[in-house]
């Protein structure tokens, strides 16, 4: 491992080069957007510092503040990283809103989106975004933004693609694992096995990543996955018979 003082790219060293923001909606942008607000979902922006490229993982509210918030950090918006397609994270007609989200985002810069191949379509149906203009990926293909590289895991369950974003010692979970419970598995595409053996899988995450939820529905915003293996339920079940049986299903 390199000492912070021996490798620098553009004035950056090594250790710095990472930006990673949690943002969350209807506080640090759509504010005043009561549906963004009661809805509690997190966007997050990573990116290099020393090349200036950044990703927005789930860009669903006022896409545009995103973008600002982009460039008020002198970072430049190249891609975009899907978690599954649900309109809270991509946009799309949700309980009466319509989300202009990321059809918003691509109108500011036509970037690759990153989905999972078993997500594509339904992000395409939701969003109304060609199947064209997105970007699929299988389990543990790798985005690299700059220098910063992540790993995309395929974790079905709430539904057919969703994926998590491991990086740097971060998980970026989205509806698969909240610091309390998971993912709903009743809606259209979701399966409730699929959800159980993506959990075991992410249990097994070595070095311990902090992850970092879709929503915040917990006291904190993000926790180390061992304690979030300690303390949620979801993480009872030492068995499939067991998950049926607190799941219900």
């Amino acid at each position: 491992m390199r000492r912070r003082s021996e490798s620098y790219s553009g004035g950056v060293a090594d250790s710095d080069r990472l930006y990673f923001r949690q943002l969350l909606s209807g506080r640090d942008f759509a504010a005043g957007d009561m549906f963004a607000t009661q809805m509690r979902n997190f966007a997050y922006l990573i990116g290099d510092r020393a090349t200036g490229d950044a990703v927005v993982v789930d860009p669903a509210y006022a896409a545009g503040d995103l973008a600002d918030t982009l460039e008020a950090d002198g970072m430049r918006l190249s891609g975009v990283l899907v978690t599954h397609h649900h309109p809270d994270h991509v946009g799309g007609s949700m309980m009466g809103f319509q989300l202009k989200g990321l059809a918003e985002l691509l109108e500011r810069a036509q970037v690759p989106v990153h989905v999972n191949t078993h997500e594509a379509l339904w992000v395409s149906r939701v969003t109304g975004i060609s199947l064209a203009d997105l970007t699929p990926h299988e389990h543990r293909d790798k985005v690299t933004v700059g220098a910063i590289e992540i790993e995309l895991l395929h974790t079905p369950g709430h539904t057919p693609g969703s994926q998590c974003f491991l990086l740097d010692g971060r998980l970026v979970a989205g509806d698969t694992l909240f610091l309390e419970g998971c993912g709903r598995t009743d809606f259209p595409g979701g399966d409730s096995e699929a959800m159980y053996r993506s959990l075991r899988e992410l249990a097994q995450l070595p070095g311990d990543p902090v992850v970092f939820p879709g929503h915040w529905y917990s006291a904190e915003p993000s926790a180390p996955l061992s304690e979030v293996k300690r303390s949620n339920y979801v993480y009872r079940a030492a068995n499939l018979d067991q998950w049926r049986m607190l799941m219900g299903s």
